[in-house]
């Protein structure tokens, strides 16, 4: 079985998971989430967000393939991004922190890591952009039967906010979930904790090491530049 991460691009924003792709509970504030969903716009809406991010930021996801098959992503951002980021108890974000805003791993692969790596793949991203830590607000007391590790298409929220996607629960993430890839919690609520990454703790020596190399060999190739 071959796994493959990837950044997510305006190329491969249609692997995201349906629900993912057609859901701005994040991207947009309430009344313009409402207003996305009521008129249909909510694709358009989400790769207006990816676009002006990548543009702005930088990556704002990873996508993972197993067997060439898109099987899992993650969404993050600086809260800045994110118009939802101060719509909980337990806001705001960190400024030293990302905001993790959703993951999805396809239910008929739950269990076997994919998830832990998602979200290692965004420590190693924003380690290397000099951002310490990741921050999520994670839904307590998550729905029976949900795999900590796997979260699935949907992740159980405690109630149904508008801007996501009609029907949809809440796009938070299971705390288990997040307590069990190495979260803690910086500040307790019963419905939405948020909780903290170091993510130089998930990036191992080894990745640390290539990394060195990568700037060492890109600094011997680029000629310095002529000072005016």
């Amino acid at each position: 079985m071959s796994r493959r991460l990837v950044n997510l691009t305006l190329d491969n924003l249609d692997d995201l998971s349906r629900r993912c792709r057609s859901c701005v509970f994040w991207e947009l504030d309430q009344p313009g989430g409402e207003r996305a969903c009521e008129t249909g716009a909510a694709d358009l809406e989400k790769e207006a967000w990816v676009s002006d991010t990548l543009l702005e930021w930088g990556s704002c996801g990873q996508l993972i393939y197993v067997d060439g098959v898109a099987a899992g992503h993650v969404l993050y951002a600086p809260p800045a991004y994110v118009p939802r980021a101060l719509a909980f108890a337990t806001s705001p974000i960190s400024p030293d922190a990302i905001l993790l805003m959703t993951a999805h791993v396809a239910p008929e692969l739950a269990g076997g890591g994919l998830g832990r790596m998602l979200v290692q793949a965004v420590a190693r991203d924003i380690t290397r952009r000099g951002i310490k830590a990741i921050e999520a607000f994670g839904q307590a007391g998550a729905a029976r039967g949900a795999s900590a590790g796997a979260p699935g298409d949907a992740p159980v929220g405690l109630a149904r906010f508008p801007g996501s996607a009609s029907s949809a629960p809440a796009c938070l993430l299971p705390a288990g979930f997040l307590l069990a890839v190495g979260f803690k919690t910086v500040r307790p609520h019963p419905r939405t904790p948020r909780l903290r990454l170091d993510a130089k703790s998930l990036v191992t020596w080894r990745e640390d090491v290539e990394y060195a190399l990568e700037r060492l060999r890109g600094s011997i190739q680029a000629p310095a530049l002529a000072r005016s």
